[in-house]
């Protein structure tokens, strides 16, 4: 009930939109508080009415549920960040040792001798003596050419020679007669120098002849190919039968020298004054590793430095020797020659899976003695394996991550693993 202006108390009736469930608007009037709908189909208004305000309750709780539900998830994430999980990581103790320090370049093998076994006359190749992969020793039989030609030259040689000989002998003899009727008046001095003229260019021919005969047993030697030195022969190019030529290109077979061999391999320029040092102060160890830098085949010592700096690529050439007498390099082969230049003494060390790069240089994580990672910045020197030289950042002592690191933060919790102990301990200077 509402007053009017006037204060006498009359009904208000107010105009009042609703929703049915079907989303139609209905109206009704209030009458003194009460909702009361017009004639045609009150019962049905009625329902939608409590319909609506259903509706407008469920809405409702879900809204709550939904606010309560956000806020519930905030205060469990800032929980977690306010107390994080500790995280799993290996570590190792920084320790110090005598540390080598090695120099690594790619290199090949090469024979100490290398010989290409070629024809050195003309002939049929009659027969071959070797077996392909055979090591054979100086002098050794290896193939024959057809010899009956150079024969041949040196049996006409020889009969050219005992020709002229004999013709010396009786020109000899002319010349004795001649002197002595010159000496009784008998014979004119011209004719004894004729004569004396005769008997040296015979000697002079008998001179050729034995030339030829040197050069036709040469020729006839030829004939027989024998190996120039030890070492190995490889495959057999011709086959017996064919006519071979002292100026072919393609040989009958090679032959190598493998014990001993060499090492030919370079440096960056930058390491040579290293190496020079380390060969002042004694011989220097060489060892070949296969080309994936793994398995240690050979040991041997470094030979020389080439002479001259390789200015197109900057690098030095160097060559070690190798005993090989278990044959184990092979000509040509690829290998990692690696080259002890020093030994650091009593140095600092930590392994090297746990240095790190970032922006603002070279640092590793450190646990402290509360387990908790702390980046540290280093100072690192040479590395070599698995363990690399720190010359300032850390103390002996110290534990250092070395597996882990993805998950680590600054201040972070840890649970701490150790690694087993370097096989290598501290040495004694």
């Amino acid at each position: 009930m509402r007053r009017l202006i006037d204060g006498s108390p009359r009904e208000y009736h107010q105009q009042m939109p609703f929703q049915n469930y079907a989303g139609a608007a209905c109206v009704g009037y209030i009458i003194g508080g009460k909702v009361k709908f017009g004639s045609a189909g009150d019962r049905t208004r009625r329902r939608t009415i409590r319909g609506g305000i259903a509706c407008l309750t469920v809405l409702a709780a879900g809204g709550a549920y939904l606010w309560y539900d956000s806020a519930t998830s905030v205060a469990d994430k800032g929980a977690r960040a306010t107390g994080r999980p500790a995280v799993p990581v290996t570590v190792a103790v920084a320790e110090r040792r005598d540390v080598p320090i090695y120099l690594t370049g790619l290199g090949s093998v090469q024979a100490l001798l290398s010989i290409d076994i070629q024809a050195r006359v003309d002939g049929e190749l009659q027969q071959v003596m070797f077996t392909e992969g055979q090591h054979v020793k100086k002098g050794d039989l290896l193939a024959k050419i057809d010899p009956r030609p150079f024969q041949a030259t040196l049996d006409q040689a020889k009969a050219k020679r005992a020709q002229d000989a004999a013709a010396l002998i009786a020109a000899e003899k002319d010349l004795t007669r001649a002197k002595t009727l010159s000496l009784k008046s008998f014979e004119t001095q011209q004719n004894v120098d004729l004569q004396q003229a005769k008997v040296d260019q015979l000697k002079a021919s008998i001179a050729a002849d034995e030339a030829a005969m040197e050069s036709a047993q040469t020729q006839l030697d030829y004939a027989t190919i024998v190996a120039p030195s030890d070492g190995r022969v490889g495959i057999r190019r011709v086959d017996p039968g064919n006519i071979v030529h002292a100026s072919d290109t393609r040989p009958i077979t090679s032959l190598v020298l493998m014990q001993p061999c060499a090492v030919l391999f370079v440096l960056p320029a930058t390491n040579l004054t290293a190496v020079r040092q380390a060969l002042k102060r004694g011989p220097v160890e060489v060892t070949a590793f296969d080309e994936n830098g793994r398995t240690a085949l050979s040991t041997g010592q470094l030979l020389l430095i080439d002479n001259a700096i390789d200015q197109a690529t900057a690098n030095i050439h160097l060559k070690a020797i190798f005993s090989n007498d278990d044959d184990i390099l092979w000509a040509g082969e690829f290998v990692n020659a690696r080259i002890l230049v020093d030994t650091r003494h009593d140095v600092l060390t930590i392994p090297t899976t746990s240095i790190q790069s970032g922006p603002q240089g070279v640092f590793t994580w450190v646990v402290t003695a509360n387990n908790m990672a702390e980046p540290r910045t280093i100072e690192v020197g040479p590395a070599t394996d698995d363990v690399t030289i720190v010359t300032a950042g850390i103390v002996e002592g110290d534990r250092v991550v070395v597996a882990g690191h993805y998950k680590l933060q600054s201040k972070a919790p840890v649970i701490a693993s150790l690694i087993q102990p370097s096989p290598s301990p501290r040495s004694s200077r």
